[in-house]
């Protein structure tokens, strides 16, 4: 299975919606999304996980990668994360939850919510 990567904008947020599997092969590509995006100067991106059904070790390096990245240009980073997905919910948000680096990420169930101005917290628990 492949990845897949789609771009658009919500207001002053770049989103990036990611389908597919991240793993050692893919996630790069979404590392330079990432990449892409701050390059353009944009500074508060969503990444849309909620069509990844597989994410290794090296696709949790870079949604790190990229939180220290959104951090280090003053950015904003926020994670859609969907409690209720096509398999007992986000696989994504169960890795991070296992590995104990969920609570470093804002989390959000839809588009909608990351998206808001005054989000309404993180509903998402790890």
């Amino acid at each position: 299975m492949s990845l897949k990567v789609q771009e658009e904008e919500r207001g002053e947020w770049a989103v990036l919606r990611v389908s597919g599997e991240m793993d050692l092969v893919t996630s790069p590509a979404v590392r330079q999304h990432v990449h892409d995006a701050v390059a353009e100067g944009r500074r508060s991106l969503v990444l849309d996980l909620s069509e990844v059904f597989f994410c290794d070790s090296s696709g949790v390096g870079v949604l790190i990668a990229s939180r220290r990245l959104m951090r280090s240009c003053a950015g904003r980073l926020r994670l859609i994360l969907p409690a209720q997905g096509a398999v007992d919910g986000s696989h994504v948000n169960r890795v991070l939850a296992a590995l104990g680096v969920r609570r470093l990420f804002d989390c959000y169930p839809d588009l909608e919510a990351a998206t808001a101005e005054t989000p309404a917290g993180r509903p998402l628990t790890a």
